[in-house]
């Protein structure tokens, strides 16, 4: 029995991804920054790593990076959401460079956010250079610490995923709860893209990385089908059986509430998702109907 060790796995899509790797047959270990009796323990900022996490493992899920959408930008929050991300590759690189073991497989999550906040007609695909805005560097960055790893002979996967939807948490049940009280919405002009993956299919991308040793480099993880922030919203309205409250929520409403952050609501464009397609990877839910019918099901 191979085990895989994941970073973040107390987060959202690490308990789905725990859960679907143990169904497969893995032993699975978590690095936190808790110490508790079921997990390994690390602390980034003093540079301290359980050893045995590391002397265990056969692949590496990278998951660990402080929540981008959680807080406005200030200064410190981006150095936050930039050094969780790249400190804690380093650690990791250091630790199985100094040790005689190593993983097969070192699986990075990253974002569509490489392809900056923007809005376009342009359909990106992985062989895009990164935006130069904040979310593009960051992404960037992150890719860069992950890409260290190619040079102790480990094979490198990178996902650049798109909003997740779950049943409960993540981005929505934010969306969903104004529709409770008849105030759902779209956002800002509507017109903006929205490149999302059901929790499932995300966590299925990263089995088939683990296995499928053919994988290598960055692939994009949003399910197929494009929709925009208007397309999206009145989806949720529909499968919800609830009213889309007109007009959109405003821009600069939104701009007052988050600042800067606000453009991970605001804007967005196409995503393609044909390299992992390419790859045999057949998506449970390729439809935007087929994921709110299944998430939204009991709401």
């Amino acid at each position: 029995m191979e085990t895989i060790l994941i970073t973040g796995g107390s987060g959202l899509i690490g308990k789905h991804l725990q859960k679907l790797l143990i169904t497969k047959g893995f032993a699975v270990t978590i690095l936190s920054s808790k110490r508790t009796s079921n997990s390994f323990y690390w602390n980034i900022d003093s540079g301290e790593i359980d050893r045995e996490a590391i002397i265990q493992a056969d692949h590496i899920i990278h998951l660990a990076g402080a929540n981008i959408g959680e807080k406005r930008w200030t200064t410190k929050q981006k150095q936050l959401i930039l050094d969780s991300r790249i400190k804690s590759a380093q650690l990791l690189f250091d630790s199985i460079k100094k040790g005689e073991h190593k993983p097969k497989t070192f699986i990075s999550a990253s974002a569509v956010g490489y392809y900056g906040a923007i809005t376009t007609e342009h359909i990106f695909t992985e062989t895009d250079e990164p935006a130069n805005d904040f979310l593009g560097s960051v992404c960037a960055e992150w890719e860069k610490a992950a890409n260290k790893f190619e040079k102790l002979g480990i094979r490198v996967v990178k996902l650049r995923t798109g909003v997740v939807l779950t049943q409960q948490g993540g981005v929505l049940e934010r969306i969903t709860t104004p529709f409770k009280y008849g105030f759902g919405a779209a956002i800002g002009s509507g017109k903006q893209y929205f490149p999302w993956i059901h929790i499932d299919d995300l966590c299925e991308i990263y089995y088939k990385a683990i296995v499928d040793e053919t994988m290598n480099g960055a692939y994009n993880a949003v399910a197929p089908q494009y929709c925009t922030n208007k397309e999206f919203t009145a989806a949720v309205a529909q499968t919800l059986q609830k009213p889309l409250f007109f007009p959109a929520i405003p821009a600069f409403v939104l701009r007052m509430l988050f600042g800067k952050m606000a453009d991970l609501l605001l804007k967005g464009s196409r995503i393609s998702s044909s390299k992992i397609i390419d790859c045999q990877f057949y998506f449970q839910y390729s439809t935007l109907q087929q994921a709110l019918s299944q998430l939204l099901k009991s709401k």
